[in-house]
């Protein structure tokens, strides 16, 4: 429903370049917005206007208009004044507040119909039907951004993205909940993943230089039809997840740039059990120091590389190498051989998709 305070600053704006008093009422009798003094109009003729078939009526010195609703009487309008100004001026402003009307309930129909989009809760020829009736193409590209950011950032995060995106009649935004927004993305057809990069590194810099806010952006892949856009929005919502358990230093995760990611995403977790018993046995990867766990994780940086490793380490390369052996002791594994370098770097990711999985089923 369209909030009163946007009646009251139209008829404001009407009244400061008509000079015409205006008030509106709701059925019930009660003032929703007004530029003059409430009590000259009798309730009981307000009634009786109401209800015949009347759409304007002069009434105790006031021209009365009644405003519709997609057909239904949902407030009367009252000009002060008999004068043809009066009633000229009346018109216009019941034309004006009746398309105000059309726009927010189709801007809040929008919202409701990406909002059920998304979660698949639309049947094909209810997309079709509700997509033609709102006036949204059905055959666009488009892909679906995923923004996170802080809970208190959200309201401000909409504002950014409507300033940057709102005048494209064929882009959308929403909030999800207290810490995500969806962005909507209509694309030119040489549009690509090149520009979606792009826009994500805008957003991410936009949001750090406006509102001092880190955020994590995530999107999907490019679909074609409108019933397609829930899953670039599930492959944005997983891409997310994924950044969150194996790439944390990242705040642009692509759906299609996952990698191995991806992949350890979609097993059962008893399979990751299974998976981490069987090639470590009771040495688990997480029980690694944290001094060991940097010195692999720069290993892989490196591409196995033991000078340049030592090099960024400041360490010795002698240094590095104890370090090599004593985890082959540990785990069997010397990470010098590449299929061992492999096995390790794959167990280290499940372990952490493992425990975020136990994680988050506990909380």
């Amino acid at each position: 429903m369209i909030a009163y305070q946007v009646i009251q600053t139209s008829i404001e704006e009407l009244k400061a370049i008509t000079k015409v008093d205006f008030m509106i009422k709701d059925l019930a009798g009660v003032v929703a917005a007004s530029t003059m003094d409430d009590g000259e109009i009798d309730a009981k003729a307000l009634e009786s206007f109401a209800a015949s078939p009347a759409d304007s009526q002069v009434i105790q010195g006031n021209h009365l208009f009644k405003i519709m609703d997609q057909g239904e009487l949902c407030f009367i309008l009252i000009t002060r004044g008999i004068d043809d100004n009066a009633f000229i001026m009346g018109k216009v402003a019941v034309s004006q507040i009746q398309n105000l009307l059309l726009a927010y309930k189709e801007k809040y129909d929008r919202n409701s119909f990406y909002q059920h989009l998304l979660l698949d809760n639309l049947l094909f020829v209810d997309i079709y039907n509700r997509a033609k009736k709102l006036h949204i193409p059905t055959k666009m590209k488009r892909v679906v951004f995923l923004i996170e950011t802080k809970k208190e950032q959200v309201d401000s995060g909409m504002e950014v993205m409507k300033s940057l995106f709102g005048i494209q009649s064929n882009d959308f935004m929403t909030a999800v909940d207290e810490k995500n927004m969806i962005l909507i993305k209509s694309l030119d057809e040489k549009e690509g993943y090149g520009e979606l990069d792009h826009t994500a590194k805008m957003l991410v810099d936009v949001m750090h230089t406006e509102l001092m806010a880190k955020v994590r952006i995530s999107y999907g892949t490019i679909v074609t039809d409108i019933r397609e856009l829930s899953k670039s929005y599930k492959e944005a919502a997983m891409a997310l997840d994924v950044g969150k358990i194996f790439y944390v230093d990242k705040d642009i995760l692509p759906y299609n740039m996952l990698g191995i990611g991806r992949l350890i995403y979609q097993l059962p977790v008893h399979l990751c059990e299974i998976f981490i018993q069987e090639i470590f046995r009771n040495h688990i990867p997480e029980d690694l120091d944290e001094e060991l766990l940097t010195t692999v994780n720069k290993f892989f940086e490196n591409n196995l590389n033991v000078s340049e490793t030592s090099r960024q380490l400041y360490i010795h390369r002698n240094t590095l190498v104890y370090r090599i052996e004593k985890l082959e002791k540990y785990t069997g594994l010397d990470i010098r051989q590449f299929e061992d370098a492999l096995t390790l770097k794959i167990a280290l990711m499940v372990v952490n998709y493992r425990n975020y999985m136990k994680n988050n089923r506990s909380s």
